[in-house]
């Protein structure tokens, strides 16, 4: 039979009528707070300097536009911290423009400027203050405190030449009017860029486009708009996506999702969306490396069965799925084999589809599993590894395979 056109082989329901999800600026940039915001989990271990260094050059190496490098006003070892991180960026010529994090305040503010003339590098400034009501009447703040607020420290900020990203947290609980006041005295003032933040995970994608739709009516075409998502309904990804899709310009997110409570949106798989969704084309081999890379040096687990990076990602130890993929690749064409049980290719991330072997195996995953190796399928060894396998609780090791295959060789020697 001749070969079929790839785009034949998969109907793509997400395409139909209207098509897919398509960002309404044409590109959309990231931000990584993996080093900032990422770091705010209470269950996180703060890495070595040296860790964050090779952090930012995994960063770098994803083609992730910028990244939040710290809040210089918690304090001197911090200003220690991120004047290292933007020295590296300027020394080693990396493609990632840094940004500080600061309340609107100049005591957080005075420090990212001091940095920036020190090292000779601009630094967007991320000056946030609370919007929504709820966060007003427990800190019992007065709006038009809070403008004066937001004015002196975007005017203090551009006075130094830093770009500013003016942020207001809880953005997806706060009243339009004080949004479009807030907002608007930021722009007015000299920021260059918005962000809206789900502080607390409360988004929905509906609720993603109208607020983005709504401020870009309130800054206009020349201000950029920046999502900030957390995931504690679980679809931090989709609401970036949405975000994007109502006219954001860049989307923030960290590595494995870490950061507070349950964390927020995760970086990696929003790079992988974006390109599935054929909004970005860029090398992603290194992207479970920064993910593992992340993991070890916060100490936070990487769950087996984490999308794309995870180690059941690609992993199959059922009959059926073994046979389609065992078919595929009989068929001589490893892009059958890589999707004909998976929406997501593994060579994307420098993987390959694997079989293993299992009590909910057939003897297809043993003939994969043996072929992958080198080994000779024969019937004999085949139906050996087959019957441990249904004696077993678990897939079986590998060791546990090659000892069945050592001694079956020596049976047959002997």
């Amino acid at each position: 039979m001749a070969a079929l056109d790839e785009s034949e082989l998969v109907y793509d329901w997400n395409t139909i009528d209207e098509g897919d999800l398509k960002p309404a600026r044409g590109t959309v940039e990231l931000d990584d707070e993996t080093l900032r915001d990422g770091l705010q989990s209470p269950s996180v271990r703060s890495p070595s300097l040296e860790a964050k260094l090779e952090i930012l050059h995994a960063i770098a190496d994803l083609g992730i536009e910028s990244a939040d490098v710290g809040l210089p006003g918690a304090g001197p070892h911090v200003v220690a911290t991120v004047r290292r991180l933007v020295e590296e960026i300027r020394d080693q010529k990396l493609p990632v423009e840094p940004n500080c994090a600061a309340r609107t305040v100049l005591a957080d503010i005075e420090p990212i400027a001091e940095i920036s003339q020190q090292v000779g590098v601009p630094i967007e400034v991320a000056c946030f203050l609370g919007s929504s009501p709820i966060r007003q009447y427990a800190e019992s703040w007065d709006l038009d405190r809070m403008l004066r607020l937001v004015e002196e420290s975007v005017r203090f900020s551009v006075d130094h030449d830093l770009p500013v990203m003016f942020v207001t947290e809880d953005t997806t609980r706060a009243a339009p009017e004080d949004l479009r006041r807030l907002y608007t005295t930021a722009v007015e003032a000299g920021a260059g860029r918005i962000c809206i933040a789900d502080t607390v995970g409360h988004a929905t994608p509906n609720g993603a486009r109208r607020l983005v739709r709504f401020l870009r009516g309130v800054v206009g075409d020349e201000v950029k708009i920046d999502w900030h998502g957390h995931k504690d309904r679980g679809i931090s990804v989709m609401n970036a996506l949405a975000a994007a899709e109502a006219g954001a310009d860049r989307l923030h997110g960290t590595a494995v999702g870490i950061g507070e409570r349950v964390g927020n949106t995760p970086i990696d798989l929003l790079l992988v969306n974006m390109k599935l969704l054929g909004w970005i084309d860029r090398d992603l081999t290194r992207l479970e490396a920064y993910c593992r890379l992340v993991s070890k040096e916060t100490g936070v687990p990487l769950p087996d069965n984490y999308p794309v990076v995870g180690r059941d990602a690609f992993r199959t130890g059922t009959g059926v799925h073994a046979s389609a993929i065992l078919k595929a690749r009989k068929k001589g064409d490893e892009w059958l084999a890589d999707r004909v049980y998976s929406s997501i290719p593994a060579s994307w991330i420098g993987r390959r589809q694997e079989v293993e072997v299992g009590p909910m195996s057939g003897e297809s995953n043993v003939v994969c599993w043996l072929e992958a190796r080198g080994f000779e399928a024969e019937p004999g060894l085949v139906g050996e590894i087959f019957r441990a396998a249904k004696e077993a609780d678990q897939v079986l090791a590998e060791a546990e395979v090659l000892a069945i295959c050592d001694g079956w060789r020596e049976r047959r020697a002997s």
